[in-house]
């Protein structure tokens, strides 16, 4: 759904890289953005998931490599500019970002790579958590609805692949489930900093990322993974290297091009885009790497897709309990006094 209309200040303000896109009409813009993000994203979930396919391969070893890509591309777009948030805000911020993407990661030495999006696709469950716990945030009807149907569908789309998948590992789920933790106290966290500083995405992007590849480099040093890590790179340096550039590079484009599509056609939109290119990327996965399929991955993904819906539909309709027990009772109150009326006419 595109937006009625376009105030002057973001139609200057819009770019792609560093070229603008005023010139073209708002349904060009729309669907460049989303060409864009469907290229970045599915290069990027192919290229994650290959990277997992070699043996021996680190997972926090390419975090690593990753984070120091994303601060390279952080301090390039950061340069000449004055921090605007606190440095201990980006300390925990740093924490964080090492947390859900090094997990993440890392879960993919025990995971299918469909799996993992599943998982990271019902990060809604814990954000919801994290934002009634940090925020003091208060959520309708529809937002627990959709968080009901995207843990059941989990539920069903785990124990698929509990039988049929040889790579499958409790320990890969736990992971995960870890890695989403963060990412519910992460969202959160630059939510109410980015609001209160006024803080910059580049700003954002080179601290949480660059502090973050300090504190996982004293940590590899310290346990020896890091001098492993190095002899796997130089025995495979285009699987370490090269894969994980394109990885990175993808990954931070895909980063901005949402965010354009989130300030032009709004978050209700993104969402929609980058779900849909979700489901793309596990087709893909399924289609270039080969991995045993069972129609319990499709209903119960469907599942999953229906708890999203709910979600985005949420964000227009903010039901209230009060208002969905109101509308039921009157329902049943009209039924009830409509059967009576028929009795009567009988």
């Amino acid at each position: 759904m595109l937006p009625t209309h376009r105030n002057e200040k973001s139609q200057n303000e819009f770019k792609v890289f560093c070229f603008t896109l005023r010139h073209l009409s708002q349904r060009s813009e729309f669907l460049i953005c989303c060409g864009l993000v469907f290229l970045f994203y599915l290069v990027y979930g192919y290229f994650a998931e290959l990277i997992f396919t070699y043996d021996g391969i680190s997972g926090w070893y390419i975090t690593l490599v990753q984070f120091f890509y994303y601060t390279l591309f952080g301090l390039y777009e950061n340069a000449q500019r004055q921090r605007s948030v606190p440095i201990q805000i980006y300390l925990l911020l740093a924490f964080l970002t090492l947390g859900t993407m090094g997990l993440s990661n890392f879960s993919l030495e025990h995971l299918n790579y469909p799996m993992q999006v599943i998982f990271k696709s019902c990060k809604l469950i814990p954000v919801l958590i994290g934002s009634i716990l940090i925020q003091k945030k208060k959520h309708g009807f529809m937002d627990w609805l959709a968080a009901f149907a995207m843990c059941i569908g989990l539920i069903f789309f785990t124990l698929a692949d509990s039988k049929v998948s040889p790579k499958f590992s409790t320990y890969g789920v736990i992971i995960i489930c870890t890695a989403l933790i963060f990412d519910a106290v992460i969202g959160n966290v630059q939510e109410l900093a980015m609001k209160k500083y006024k803080a910059p995405n580049s700003e954002v992007v080179f601290y949480s990322y660059g502090i973050g590849f300090l504190y996982l480099l004293f940590v590899m040093l310290c346990t020896g993974h890091l001098f492993s890590g190095l002899s796997f790179g130089w025995q495979h340096p285009v699987e370490t290297y090269f894969y994980s550039f394109l990885l990175s590079v993808t990954g931070y484009l895909g980063i901005q091009i949402v965010l354009t599509l989130v300030r032009t056609s709004g978050a209700t939109t993104a969402v929609t885009v980058t779900t849909t290119r979700k489901a793309i990327s596990i087709a893909i996965s399924f289609i270039f790497f080969s991995k045993p399929f069972t129609i319990q991955y499709l209903w119960s993904g469907l599942i999953i897709v229906l708890g999203i819906y709910l979600n985005v539909y949420s964000k227009r309709s903010k039901l209230t309990f009060s208002e969905v027990i109101g509308r039921t009772r009157r329902i049943f109150i009209r039924k009830d006094s409509e059967s009576k009326q028929r009795l009567l006419d009988v």
